[in-house]
C-alpha cells in the first residue's frame, strides 16, 4: 500500500508539472504571433489593412496552403445562388445525406459539435436541417462534411468560377480536400515512403481527378464501408496531404475581406446572405457593443494555420487581415492558436499595438508592390 501511494504521489506531481508547463506555454502572449512571423519569415505571410491603408505586409503574394479558410469561397457561391433563387436556404437536408461525407477523427469533432448545437437549439426537423444551417455549420464549426455536401450542391465549377470573378491571382482551384485523405488507399500498395513519393509525384490535375473520384465514392457510402478503410494516417501522409491543399496568398484573401467589408461590391441580396453565415461573431452581445460588422474564417492542419477576417467598428474604422503559417511543429501550432484571438483583438482595439506592428514590419524588406484598393460593384 505504501508503494502504491508513492506511485500515485509521483503521478500527481507529474500531472501538476505538466499542467503548469502547458499553462505557461499556452497562456496568451500579445507578442507571440508577431515574433513568430519575424523568426519564421519563409513560412509566414501577413497583410493588414486599416482604413484602406497597408499597415503590415510580409510575403503578401506567396501561395500557402489554406486549410478551411478556403471555405470562404464556398460561402460566397452559396450566397450568390441563394440570392438568385437557385437554391432555397430554407429547404431541408437529411442528416444522413451529410453523414456520408463525415469521416470520424478527421475534423476535430467539428461535425459532431455542430450536430449537438443543432439538437440543443431544436433546429433538427424530421432528422433534417435547413440548407442555411448547413452553410452556417461549414463556417462557424468548420464541418468538413457540410463542406463536401455543399461542393456537390453548389457545383465545383461554379464555386471555382469565383476565383477569376474575384480576381484572385494566386488561388488554386478548390477540390474535395477531405476526400484527398483517401488518396493513398487508391494507389498501388507500397511502403509508406514510396506512397508519399507517389502522391507528391502526381500532377495537379491527376491529383484533383483522383480526389473527385473518391468524393463520388463517399457520397454513396451510406454503410461507411469505404470510410472504414481509412485507419490512422501517419504524419508523413498527413504532411503530403496538407502540402497539396488548395493554396492562395494573403493578398487574395484580404481582397475578398475588403470586398465584403466595403458592403458595396456585392449586390445587397448577396451581401445579406454572406453576412448571415460569415458574421457569427456578431451573435455575441459584447461584440455588438463595439462592432458594426465582423466576419472571419480560419483553418488548420497539423502543419498549417490560417485566418482571414474583416471588421468595421462602431466608429467606422475598417480592418482587413489575413495571416498564414506553414510547416509548423505541434507545440508551435498550439501556441499560435491559443494567441490568435488576443492578437486580433489587439489589432482591432489597440492603436499602440497596431503602431508597434507597423514599426516592426517596416524593418523587414518588402518583396511585393503595395496592395491596391479596388472595390468595383459587379
Amino acid at each position: 500500500m505504501k508503494y502504491l501511494w508513492i506511485v500515485l504521489g509521483v503521478l500527481v506531481i507529474l500531472v501538476t508539472v505538466a499542467g503548469l508547463w502547458a499553462y505557461l506555454s499556452l497562456k496568451p502572449d500579445k507578442n507571440l504571433i508577431s515574433e513568430h512571423i519575424q523568426e519564421n519569415r519563409d513560412n509566414s505571410a501577413i497583410l493588414l489593412l486599416r482604413n484602406d491603408s497597408v499597415l503590415v505586409e510580409l510575403n503578401p503574394d506567396k501561395k500557402m496552403p489554406l486549410a478551411s479558410t478556403a471555405k470562404i469561397i464556398l460561402a460566397i457561391e452559396y450566397a450568390q445562388q441563394a440570392a438568385a433563387g437557385f437554391i432555397d436556404p430554407d429547404s431541408l437536408i437529411a442528416l444522413k445525406d451529410l453523414a456520408v461525407y463525415y469521416v470520424p477523427g478527421t475534423d476535430g469533432d467539428a461535425h459532431p459539435n455542430w450536430l449537438e448545437k443543432m439538437r440543443n437549439d431544436s433546429l433538427i426537423q424530421n432528422k433534417s436541417v435547413s440548407l442555411h444551417e448547413v452553410a452556417k455549420g461549414m463556417m462557424r464549426f468548420s464541418s468538413n462534411a457540410n463542406t463536401e455536401y455543399l461542393m456537390d450542391r453548389l457545383g465545383l465549377d461554379k464555386i471555382n468560377a469565383n476565383l477569376e470573378a474575384l480576381r484572385l491571382a494566386h488561388h488554386d482551384l478548390l477540390y474535395p480536400f477531405v476526400s484527398a485523405l483517401f488518396v493513398s488507399k487508391e494507389l498501388p500498395k507500397a511502403e509508406e515512403e514510396a506512397q508519399v513519393e507517389q502522391i507528391r509525384s502526381l500532377s495537379r490535375s491527376a491529383y484533383i481527378d483522383l480526389c473527385n473520384q473518391i468524393h463520388q465514392k463517399l457520397k454513396t457510402d451510406y454503410d461507411s464501408a469505404y470510410k472504414h478503410q481509412l485507419d490512422d494516417i501517419s504524419m508523413d501522409l498527413q504532411k503530403v496531404w496538407s502540402d497539396r491543399l488548395p493554396a492562395a496568398s494573403v493578398r487574395d484573401y484580404v481582397s475578398v475581406m475588403k470586398k465584403i467589408n466595403n458592403r458595396n461590391y456585392f449586390p445587397d441580396s448577396v451581401q445579406t446572405q454572406i453576412e448571415g453565415i460569415l458574421e457569427w461573431v456578431m451573435n455575441n452581445e459584447t461584440n455588438q457593443q463595439w462592432l458594426a460588422h465582423a466576419g472571419m474564417k480560419g483553418g488548420s492542419t497539423a502543419f498549417v494555420l490560417t485566418k482571414a477576417l474583416y471588421a468595421t467598428d462602431k466608429k467606422g474604422n475598417t480592418t482587413e487581415l489575413a495571416y498564414f503559417f506553414n510547416n509548423l511543429g505541434y507545440m508551435n501550432n498550439l501556441k499560435l492558436q491559443a494567441n490568435m484571438n488576443q492578437f486580433e483583438l489587439n489589432i482591432l482595439t489597440q492603436p499602440e499595438f497596431r503602431e508597434k506592428l507597423k514599426q516592426t514590419f517596416s524593418e523587414i524588406p518588402q518583396t511585393a508592390e503595395i496592395f491596391t484598393i479596388s472595390v468595383p460593384h459587379e
